[in-house]
């Protein structure tokens, strides 16, 4: 019997923009806010698989590498926080349609492959921090960062040591 990963497509955010990031979030988050998600891990996630089998993979990352669609620019220009899951979070307020197709197609090909979707809509996002106690005070607009988006990663999340790393598995790159 194969042993299964824990999967996810994903945006990865370029370099130097998790620094950007990670030094904006230390100016405007107080360091009892939550718990910081590293540089190294930011990123937006677009479909969760939960524990998949080796055979799985290989058919979702089939599945992947028949997506045709034009690549995009995303902006981040938008940040929250979700009470419930204890999570303060940097997004997009116009999320592009091409982000919108991706996400939705990566989530129905993973359904349909019997991966975990969760009932919830996709709303795009990146992790600042986690196990935010209380509510905190989210930056007024005026802050914005935007990278062109050419392709989308499959990450396996490793926990070990106490921490938690994505590990980049296979990446698909998006049409011009």
């Amino acid at each position: 019997m194969s042993e299964s990963k824990r999967l996810f497509f994903a945006i990865e955010i370029p370099a130097p923009l998790p620094r950007q990031i990670v030094r904006w979030r230390a100016g405007h988050f107080p360091p009892e806010a939550g718990r910081p998600v590293a540089a190294a891990s930011l990123h937006m996630t677009l479909a969760f698989l939960g524990d998949v089998s080796a055979d799985k993979q290989r058919a979702l990352a089939a599945m992947a590498g028949r997506i045709r669609q034009p690549g995009f620019t995303l902006h981040l220009d938008d940040a929250g926080q979700w009470l419930r899951s204890r999570v303060v979070w940097l997004g997009t307020r116009q999320p592009p349609r091409g982000l919108l197709q991706l996400a939705n197609l990566l989530r129905a090909q993973a359904a349909r492959s019997g991966c975990y979707q969760s009932p919830q809509p996709f709303h795009p996002h990146i992790t600042l921090l986690r196990h935010a106690s209380h509510a905190v005070a989210i930056p007024p607009p005026g802050f914005s960062w935007s990278f062109p988006v050419t392709e989308f990663v499959l990450y396996e999340s490793v926990s070990g040591q106490g921490r938690t790393r994505y590990r980049p598995l296979q990446r698909w790159t998006l049409n011009e």
